[in-house]
């Protein structure tokens, strides 16, 4: 290896002359005229240092917007359509929480993180917030002075509203509700006097609804809280516009909303029992029932009187007895009328007659042929009247049947075959025998409380179920484990992203700006060109002192001494001026 004059390196160790190329390289770095303006100041060192700072503020602020973006928290309406009074008491309560919120674009609802909204809501429900736009009766707490009786009735009136509305808020199926009052200005003249009126607009929760009993119950409660207020003078109407207070169609139908549930509760239960006691004999999923109901819901009162057949009177109890008796005599005296006849009676006297003679005229008789005076006759009528009144048997019965009687009762019930293992081990469906038919029959009778005075109807039906079921959804393809999937894909993204710009763009970077990179490319450059210079002089760089033969004749002592002083030469022409050494170890590199 030899060293020329200018300092080139020639691998044959002859030196070569080359100062004109070497000077006219300088010159041309020299004198090369620097560029004005923008791009030329990004061209100079201290513009491309400046670029690069701005490059990697950039490539900082991106990495720390993906990652803020990606730990965005997803707000959910707390409370919406409230009043100012309730907004502020809302917002004091949630920074007492220490709880973030913001407002919603058009500020008509507040927002808070989803994983808070439910906590929330609950500690703000044992404030007693929201109270809701309605005022009560604490309206009338702050008279003014001097307020006019006008005045005074609206206030009076708008109180009266808000704790109607406050009450019927307090129904579980009511969001909101708004009550109308239209009371009349009270007149002395009956005929100008009117009737007060009302409105409420409820709105419902969603997916719920009220129920005939729970609007009767709404249209009372209004009625009993305004004087001379009828409960036919009282409209409903929800959210959607529908009038649930007009109950004309619902009682013209004749369907009750009570009465449907009831018959698909009982016959829910029927289904319930029945398959509650196959299940075990066949296994789960082996047994399917279904019931039908005829419930009469008529009420019916009857009476009823029975008599028993006459009795005999000796038997008979006497209730009542009447008797009534009369007689009726007169005394004649008979004989032949004449003159004596119509004659007065002589004077008394006591002659001596016969006895007999003697009583029969005392008695008003006759004197007897043989007397003095004829025998008296007597002659009269009698009347005998007696009523009886015996206790005739009476059994008065009066009979009211229940509302929601079972009238019959239908059953269906469907078993499939019982699975047993062949000679082979392989399962097969074999149907049920007789025996076991039998069995399950009347374990369902008993299940369904089976009537037949009743006219019960069951039907068990043993078959083979299709096997043909919907298939079982993959894992993958589960809905949870989607949701799973998409959020760990997004970490896992994002990680991808911010590694990246920091091992592909950040960090170059940086090692420009700090210079690292240009001292690895001299350093690199460096070692490239002392292992072209070892591997041209035949110089193992792992033993400096000793030379490598390439063509395999063993060297003489005097080409080592001439190394040596070749190889001081070289590096203090490196040390003196590296850029000229650099510049011939790129040559030789790019095999110029």
């Amino acid at each position: 290896m030899a060293v020329a004059a200018d300092g080139t390196l020639t691998s044959d160790g002859n030196a070569t002359a080359n100062n004109d190329n070497s000077v006219g390289s300088d010159n041309a770095l020299t004198t090369q005229a620097a560029p004005r303006g923008i791009a030329g100041y990004a061209n100079t060192p201290q513009g491309r240092r400046v670029m690069l700072m701005v490059a990697a503020a950039a490539v900082v602020a991106l990495m720390i917007g993906i990652w803020m973006w990606s730990q965005k928290v997803e707000y959910r309406v707390l409370f919406s359509n409230f009043s100012d009074r309730d907004g502020g008491a809302i917002v004091a309560s949630l920074q007492q929480m220490n709880v973030p919120y913001k407002y919603s674009e058009g500020g008509s609802a507040i927002l808070v993180p989803e994983n808070m909204v439910h906590d929330a809501r609950l500690k703000l429900a044992s404030q007693g917030l929201p109270k809701g736009g309605n005022v009560g009766f604490e309206l009338m707490e702050n008279q003014k002075l001097g307020i006019s009786q006008f005045l005074e009735q609206v206030n009076f009136q708008r109180a009266l509203e808000g704790e109607l509305a406050r009450s019927v808020q307090s129904i579980s199926s009511v969001q909101t509700a708004r009550v109308h009052l239209a009371l009349p200005k009270a007149s002395v003249f009956v005929r100008d006097q009117q009737k007060p009126t009302a409105s409420v607009v409820l709105s419902l929760y969603a997916g719920r609804m009220l129920d005939q009993q729970q609007v009767s119950a709404i249209v009372h409660l209004v009625a009993s809280s305004v004087p001379e207020l009828s409960p036919k003078s009282i409209t409903i109407v929800d959210q959607n516009g529908n009038l649930l207070s007009d109950t004309t169609k619902q009682q013209a139908a004749g369907l009750d909303p009570t009465q449907l549930k009831y018959v698909q509760d009982l016959q829910q239960d029927i289904v319930k029992r029945v398959e509650s006691i196959i299940a075990p004999i066949v296994g789960n999923g082996n047994v399917r029932a279904e019931a039908t109901a005829d419930v009469d819901f008529s009420r019916t009162e009857q009476a009823a009187e029975s008599y028993k057949p006459n009795q005999t009177p000796d038997s008979a109890a006497v209730r009542s007895k009447q008797s009534s008796e009369s007689q009726n005599s007169s005394n004649s005296t008979s004989g032949v009328p004449g003159a004596l006849t119509n004659q007065p009676p002589a004077p008394a006297t006591a002659p001596i007659v016969n006895p007999q003679a003697a009583n029969a005229a005392a008695n008003g008789q006759a004197a007897t042929p043989n007397g003095a005076t004829p025998a008296p006759t007597t002659s009269g009528t009698s009347h005998k009247d007696a009523t009886i009144n015996y206790e005739v048997d009476k059994t008065v019965r009066y009979t009211q049947q229940p509302m929601g009687g079972v009238r019959r009762l239908t059953v269906a019930v469907v078993v499939n075959y019982k699975r047993s293992l062949d000679n082979t081990g392989k399962v097969v469906m074999k149907p049920l025998t007789d025996a076991e038919k039998t069995q399950i029959t009347d374990l369902v009778r008993e299940a369904m409380g089976y009537n037949k005075d009743r006219g019960d109807s069951l039907n068990v039906v043993n078959t083979q179920f299709n096997s043909e079921m919907e298939p079982e959804v993959p894992l993958w393809k589960q809905p949870d484990m989607i949701q799973l999937a998409k959020e760990i894909g997004k970490y896992v993204l994002l990680a991808a992203v911010l590694l990246y710009l920091y091992f592909g763009v950040l960090r170059p970077i940086i090692w420009k700006l700090s210079g690292r990179e240009e001292r690895e490319r001299l350093a690199a450059e460096k070692a490239e060109a002392e292992a072209a210079a070892a591997m041209a002089a035949g110089y193992d760089p792992d033993d400096p002192d000793a030379i490598v033969n390439l063509s395999g004749a063993e060297e003489e002592p005097d080409e080592r001494a001439v190394y040596k002083q070749n190889l001081e030469t070289a590096k203090q022409w490196a040390k003196n001026d590296p850029k000229l050494v650099a510049s011939i170890i790129k040559t030789w590199v790019n095999n110029e």
